[in-house]
């Protein structure tokens, strides 16, 4: 049945698609040589070339063929899946069997995208010609694309024949028939080309096949010709692809070791090329001129008189874009006959010979020639004199140039102090070593090189509508960068990058992001606030003036002809690696470690290749690849990972479905990311009967079943439409009006969008017009378009903080320390004298004691004047703002309270939400008329209204004990629950980088949520990435690498602390995992998971397998301790004591005498030292605690006062830390209860947040991190005493 079954499986491709045999046809040889026999002499003749024979796999012969006795040399006498081709059709011709044979003609199927009519023209692009002397053999590549736009690639070897042997390629007799005259014209060579086609764009793999084809073509028989291509084609039809990661594939063809490198990941491109081939051809700055024309989508032809270094220098640039795509028409070899081509309107991206170049040039307009050969770019054909290719933005094009600058182009230098090779592989692998670690350098430069030019592309997305606000975006860049930007967001490149952005994709371009990124970025992911420029920015922008009067001059001009660093030699090309220790930028490409690589060889495949043939293989195979998973170290999840689907994919071709899904099931366990969806749903859909009812009764098939099949897929947001922002053109109400604020930009935070909607419809019906909306966006717009323009003193720069931002500057008025500018930071108030440009301090925040609006009398007038007392100086100083006064004297008070607030509370994030506040005032303020204005613009002072109409004073205990707070839902549009908080140590790994050793904090949001904070800055460590969809129940760090996060899908997933990625799943638990607990003092250390079922599993933390499994009755499992070697689970309204083999032994239930206990245990926390056991029970505010010595006896309550609700507790030092809610000076706030456990009585009350506190960690028993539900949604750090 299996076998049945696996014929219409969608088999994975083999390292080859196609293979063709291309050349003169029989009757045009016979003709040459004909008319060269009358000339009697040499011929230069030009023919037309053909398709001469296909093959296509699959090439297994049946038992029963009349091939079966053949010879492993030849399969000639078989059925062959090849035919001849007749100019008259191409595409169906047969092969004639053997005489005798009484089985028709077989029909084949082409591989889509092969075009038997255009592949003669693209293997002979200079067509065929009959030469005097014999010739090089030769190479070059296609790329071939098919109605949908998937490409194929092609490698083409191209060599001679005398055309006077009787044994040459079809000279005009088969087998058997009189051979023609004898006599013919010495000096005549023909040239045939072998092609092969794959899915995989090997390039130099497939090469160094054809080279070693080559060596038996030259010297065999016409009558073996096809057997020795067909051998060729079936042994490369039966090579897999390896899969994305470390290992390599390696195979032997004879006299060479043919390696297959992998893709890095899954989103990466295969890279079987010489990456820095570019690099020889042009000087950098070329280079930049060609990212350029690719980047702005132009219509571009490469040039060359070497065919292969059209395609293989197209392919360079087309990775050096990566992660984003060329995604218009590429053909890097154009025929003579397919010239017209270049005449196509849209984007291209073509490849001609050199001696086309004028040709092309006079005919077509407004193309970028790129002559390889000369290193040269020019447009053809433009009449407009000032149109030219836009320039990359300088900062990023100089930082490009040092970069290249520092590469070591040249393998002698590297080689130099090596001995000499005797061995050719061996040699060759030296070579390959030192091309992969220049490729990846390359890489890591021009992706530097994207990030550069796009990063601030993120801070004008809205991802909660999918809206990029491109005006803004092009009104921060430079004047001479306008032009390339305006083309390249037109482009189809940048809508697709758009796409994976608004998704928050991580991939190589996030992930380089989220590298490079400076503190103030880091910082700013915790602490949202309108976007302005720092003391620090604005110092260094005033020191480069000069620098910027340059960059306006170079970037305007059409070309990159200008682009060099002066203090670099132009050319670095024959020196070694160039002292770069003064250039920050280049070091992280110097000091790139290249990635452990690792090889696996493929067995030999014998023939003939009938099916116990290919059976024989394919056990050789999966033997080595079972040998080879038995050998590798419990640790090396990511390599066994490979091998599992390796012969996950070797099983499928050999029928045995289950073990293969059994293997690729495994893949959730080592490594997620390479499971190959699409084929395990194709796999299952084809599955028999009883083997779909087979696999059913196993448990992970079964699982693996349900989720390919029947859970619905998510609909990627990649393929959701991008939106740029447009002003409204009809009214709003308040939902469309807050979906319009946050599109916009300008505000995210729900609450304070509403508070804008009251301001700008006091007095109105509630709704908002067009041109009320387009009034505000661009006084917002304006406010901040003046901020980047605020130039300081050097003196006021000096006296402020580096991070401390210009937020409003007032008009120039007259003030008790004199005349100037009032500017407000987020920090303080300051005065900028006019005259003499001087700073005066006026008061920070912190030490405002009064604020007053009043009016002073000059000569007959009343003007509005602001006073401001501060805790410091005696003299009050005042400021004569006049029409301003009203204004200024809300704003300061807002920042005023705000402050007050941030210090009481300990959370920074109330001084940002003030200053937006603030913002919004001023923009209310500047958009409404006159009268009414002021007080529209009150309705956001909420912060002045809730210290003086609801003052809430802090406790004592609680200010005292708490730290700081943190905000994970910043830049959310609603605050999010913190479902589960862990700290994790800092360590020395050497597999870390340093940054990446300090401890961590890990926050558990809604939806599968993960945030992770430095914990040494509470700066943002990485952004919220994904671990499913459902909420997260528990989390534990496990061999000080992996952090085990259980979810309520039931699934356990793992993320590698050093790559911080999530690429493991465990997914044996059939419930939603409530607990987990790692037994550390075991090596390596055993993990307890258990589930809502009452499922308890143990784990090996390295090898991640079952080592045993038991179930408790009745279900509602909440948690997991291990005590004595027994575990203790929380099992709805009793507590349960089992072994670690699942025998129970005691089960703990409240005194039916206590009636008011009801409820499920929520929690326990065991004492070993002092022989107890603390429980708490949901809905209670009560803390239980029995003695270990006596479980029968009543346990002590402890009543815990104004407390409704538990919901955590842990230990630490010797305290008991209780989290809950409670009522607090007439709200329900979340409270923290600190109890002593000698005592058993509550040490301290902490009011905590706003909301319950929903989970409680230990920092080292240094500090507490408390988290909210979803009102507040912020972390609270707490001090242990």
């Amino acid at each position: 049945m299996a076998e049945a079954s696996s014929q219409h499986l969608p088999l994975p491709s083999g390292l080859l698609e196609l293979c063709a045999l291309l050349g003169a046809s029989q009757e045009s040889l016979r003709g040459l040589e004909q008319v060269a026999q009358k000339r009697g002499g040499r011929s230069q003749s030009s023919l037309d070339p053909e398709v001469l024979s296909v093959f296509v796999p699959p090439f297994v012969i049946p038992e029963d063929s009349h091939g079966t006795g053949a010879t492993c040399g030849t399969l000639g006498k078989g059925r062959l899946r090849s035919f001849r081709k007749k100019r008259e059709k191409p595409k169906a011709d047969l092969w004639k069997g053997p005489p005798g044979d009484p089985k028709g003609p077989e029909d084949i199927s082409i591989p889509g995208g092969v075009d038997l009519l255009a592949l003669p023209q693209l293997c002979f692009p200079g067509g065929i010609r009959v030469v005097s002397e014999p010739k090089e053999d030769q190479v070059h590549f296609l790329v071939l694309t098919d109605v949908c736009g998937n490409r194929t690639h092609g490698v083409v070897a191209q060599y001679y024949r005398p055309l006077h042997d009787e044994c040459c390629f079809y000279s005009g007799r088969t087998p058997g028939e009189p051979s023609w005259p004898s006599r013919s014209p010495a000096g005549c060579f023909v040239p045939f080309a072998v092609c092969v086609v794959s899915r995989f764009p090997y390039y130099n793999s497939l090469k160094d096949c054809l080279s070693c084809l080559l060596t038996h073509l030259k010297f065999c028989k016409d009558f073996e010709v096809d057997n020795h291509i067909k051998d060729f084609a079936a042994r490369l039809s039966l090579i897999p692809s390896p899969p994305p990661g470390p290992l390599y594939l390696v195979f032997n063809m004879k006299p060479l070791l043919v390696v297959l490198p992998p893709r890095a990941d899954p989103e990466s491109p295969i890279v079987d090329l010489d990456l820095h081939l570019p690099l020889l051809c042009f000087q950098p700055d070329v280079v930049l001129q060609i990212l350029s024309c690719l980047l702005t989508e132009q219509r571009i032809v490469f040039f060359s008189s070497d065919w292969a270094l059209l395609t293989l220098v197209a392919e360079c640039f087309l990775i050096y874009l990566h992660p984003l795509q060329w995604q218009h028409t590429f053909v890097p070899i154009l025929s003579g006959q397919m010239l017209d081509f270049v005449m196509a309107p849209t984007s291209f991206l073509m490849g001609c010979h050199l001696d086309h170049f004028e040709e092309v040039s006079k005919e077509a307009d407004g193309l970028v020639l790129i002559d390889i050969d000369h290193g040269s770019v020019t447009c053809s054909g433009s009449s407009d004199g000032d149109r030219g290719v836009p320039s990359i933005p300088l900062q990023a094009a100089q930082t490009f140039v040092q970069r290249v600058q520092s590469l070591q182009l040249h393998p002698e230098l590297y080689l130099a102090h090596l001995g000499s090779s005797t061995d050719l592989n061996e040699g060759r692998a030296r070579h390959r070593a030192w091309q992969q670690t220049l490729n990846s350098r390359v890489q890591h430069i021009t992706l530097q090189l994207l990030v550069s030019i796009f990063r601030e592309v993120r801070n004008h997305l809205n991802y909660e509508h999918r809206v990029f606000n491109s005006e803004e975006f092009l009104k921060t860049r430079a004047t001479g960068e306008q032009q390339f930007y305006k083309q390249v967001l037109d482009t189809y490149m940048f809508h697709s990058f758009l796409k994976a952005r608004l998704s928050r994709r991580m991939d190589a371009f996030t992930q380089m992001d989220l590298d490079t990124q400076s503190e103030e970025d880091r910082l700013s992911g915790t602490l949202i606030s309108p976007r302005r420029p720092t003391v620090e920015k604005i110092a260094t922008r005033k020191s480069s003036a000069l620098h910027a009067a340059h960059r306006r001059m170079v970037v305007s001009m059409p070309n990159l002809q200008d682009v060099a660093v002066p203090e670099l030699p132009p050319r670095n090309a024959s020196l070694r690696i160039m002292d770069t220790t003064g250039s920050r930028n280049s070091n992280p490409v110097l000091n790139l470690t290249p990635k452990s690589t690792y090889t696996f060889k493929i067995p030999e495949i014998h023939f003939p290749l009938v099916r116990q043939c290919v059976q024989a293989y394919h056990a050789d195979l999966v033997m080595l690849l079972s040998r080879a998973m038995s050998l590798l170290a419990p640790d090396s999840s990511l390599l066994l990972a490979r091998y599992l689907y390796l012969r996950g994919l070797v099983y499928l071709m050999q029928g045995k479905l289950l073990s293969a899904l059994s293997d690729f099931q495994s893949l959730y366990k080592t490594d997620i990311r390479i499971f190959p969806a699409d084929l395990v749903k194709g796999t299952v859909a084809c599955m028999s009967a009883p083997e779909r009812a087979q696999a059913e009764r196993t448990p992970e098939l079964r699982r693996l079943i349900t989720e390919v099949l029947d859970k619905p897929g998510e609909i990627p947001k990649a393929d959701d439409p991008v939106k740029h922002f447009e002003l409204p053109r009809k009214h709003m109400q308040l939902e469309d009006f807050v979906k319009r604020v946050q599109e916009s930009g300008i505000v995210k935070d729900t609450d304070t969008i509403h508070r804008l909607f009251s301001a700008l419809t006091v007095g109105q019906q509630k709704q908002i017009d067009p041109d009320t909306f387009r009034d505000f966006y661009n006084c917002w717009k304006g406010t901040e378009a003046e901020a980047q323009e605020v130039s300081l003193p050097s003196l006021a720069a000096d006296s402020l903080d580096k991070n401390e931002c210009v937020y409003k500057l007032s008009r120039s008025v007259k003030t008790s320390r004199g005349l100037g500018k009032i500017a407000m930071t987020q920090k303080r108030l300051f005065l900028l004298t006019e005259g003499r440009p001087g700073y005066v301090e006026i008061s920070t925040f912190r030490n405002i004691e009064e604020v007053r609006s009043t009016t002073v009398a000059f000569l007959l007038l009343r003007i509005p004047t602001l006073k401001i007392k501060t805790v410091s100086k005696k003299e009050v100083f005042e400021a004569n703002l006049k029409s301003e006064c009203d204004l200024w004297h809300l704003m300061v008070k807002e920042m005023w309270a705000g402050k007050k607030l941030a210090d009481d509370h300990k959370d920074p994030q109330y001084v940002q939400q003030a200053l937006t506040n603030v913002l919004l005032m001023d923009a209310v303020v500047g958009t409404l008329p006159s009268p009414g204005a002021i007080h529209a613009a009150s309705k956001l002072s909420c912060f002045d209204k809730m210290r003086s109409e609801l003052p809430m004073a802090v406790p004592k205990t609680t200010s005292e004990t708490l730290k700081h707070k943190i905000n994970p839902s910043a830049g959310e549009t609603s605050p999010q629950a913190i479902e589960v908080l862990l700290y994790t140590p800092g360590h020395l790994d050497p597999a870390e980088k340093a940054e990446d050793a300090h401890p961590k904090l890990w926050c558990a949001l809604s939806e599968g949520r993960v945030i992770v904070f430095d914990a040494s800055s509470w700066t943002l460590h990485q952004h919220c990435f994904k671990v499913g969809t459902s909420k997260v129940n528990c989390m534990v760090m496990a061999e000080q690498s992996q952090v085990w996060v259980g979810s309520d899908d039931s699934v356990i997933y793992i993320i590698n602390v050093h790559s911080m990625s999530c690429n493991k799943q465990l997914t044996d638990h059939r419930t939603g995992v409530t607990g987990l607990m790692v037994h550390s003092n075991k090596k390596p250390s055993e993990v307890y998971s258990c589930s809502l079922d009452g499922t308890v599993l143990a784990w090996n933390a390295s090898t991640l397998r079952v080592t045993s499994r038991f179930q408790l009755p009745c279900g509602g499992l909440t948690s997991i301790s291990l005590h004595g070697g027994r575990l203790w689970c929380c099992k709805s309204e009793l507590i349960v004591v089992v072994t670690t083999n699942g025998f129970l032994r005691q089960d703990l239930r409240m005194d039916e005498d206590h009636p008011e206990a009801s409820g499920s245990f929520l929690a326990l926390q065991l004492l070993p030292e002092q022989e107890q056991l603390w429980a708490a029970r949901a809905g209670r505010g009560e803390v239980y605690v029995w003695s270990l010595q006596d479980l029968a006896r009543a346990p002590h309550t402890i009543h815990l006062q104004d407390c409704s609700e538990v919901n955590c507790m842990i230990l630490v030092k010797r305290q008991i830390w209780v989290g809950g809610r409670g009522p607090s000076q007439g709200r329900s706030r979340g409270k923290i209860y600190v109890l002593d456990v000698e005592r058993k009585t509550v040490e301290k009350e902490l009011v905590a947040h706003a909301d319950a506190v929903q989970t409680l960690c230990s920092a080292e028993d240094r500090y507490v991190l408390s988290g909210s539900g979803r009102e507040e949604g912020k972390v609270a750090i707490w001090k242990v005493e």
